[in-house]
């Protein structure tokens, strides 16, 4: 399945709280999208690996997803290194995104940085056709390499390079986080409190969401940050 956008996540719900907002957007103009999540976020504090993957399962019914898979990365312990590089060079050769989303370029989690830049490198070294991988059935994948690779802006307060209009899609970005039900407030919870678990963090997000949105002159925006300058071909239509 070809996919216009791919969404690249550390863990289970990195996506939904920075960028499903863009991903609804996109799909709204008729793009093919896509999440894979590297790990099953087995470390968490909250929830178990069935609950997250439950969990993901009903944020991708809200995002309309044409696909999601998790790769099964082991949870604070992956690393940029071949052995971790390959199973995305053999996802993005899958699914053949022009575009790719990824973690911040460092964060508050270890694991999100250092995904940046296993997802970074893997774009470059999957258009290399040297390197071999496989499909599900067996048969050799060809070359390909993303258009384009932008990080999406997370814990950490980082300055946007391009904001993204979601104001439209904001109540399904919301529906989709809270769809990640071990993981943020639930007043009716027995489980550990959490950094992610407090309303004040719930609070957090929404502000985020229309920080970037004030910057832009609307009510909410998801940033990012590129890796090369932005082509424009039409000027006019920058907001």
């Amino acid at each position: 399945m070809k996919l216009d956008i791919l969404a690249f996540g550390a863990h289970p719900d990195d996506v939904e709280m920075s960028a499903a907002g863009t991903l609804l957007a996109a799909a709204a103009l008729g793009k093919k999208i896509g999440i894979v999540d590297f790990t099953r976020g087995e470390l968490g504090t909250r929830g178990t690996p069935a609950t997250r993957a439950a969990e993901a399962e009903a944020a991708s019914r809200i995002l309309g997803l044409s696909v999601r898979e998790n790769l099964g990365l082991p949870d604070g312990f992956f690393r940029n290194d071949r052995e971790h590089q390959l199973p995305l060079i053999a996802a993005l050769r899958r699914y053949q995104p022009d575009v790719v989303l990824c973690n911040a370029i460092h964060d508050r989690h270890p694991d999100h940085g250092r995904g940046a830049s296993l997802a970074s490198e893997a774009c470059f070294l999957s258009g290399l056709r040297m390197i071999e991988t496989f499909g599900p059935d067996g048969q050799p994948q060809q070359p390909w390499r993303p258009r384009t690779v932008y990080h999406y802006i997370q814990d950490r307060q980082i300055a946007p390079d391009f904001v993204v209009d979601i104001s439209e899609f904001w109540p399904g970005k919301w529906a989709s986080i809270q769809a990640y039900k071990t993981q943020f407030f639930d007043p009716n919870s027995t489980e550990p409190v959490t950094y992610l678990s407090t309303p004040v963090f719930s609070q957090f997000m929404e502000a985020r969401a229309r920080e970037f949105g004030h910057i832009i002159g609307v009510e909410f925006g998801e940033g990012f940050t590129r890796e090369r300058p932005v082509g424009v071909r039409d000027i006019t239509a920058l907001i």
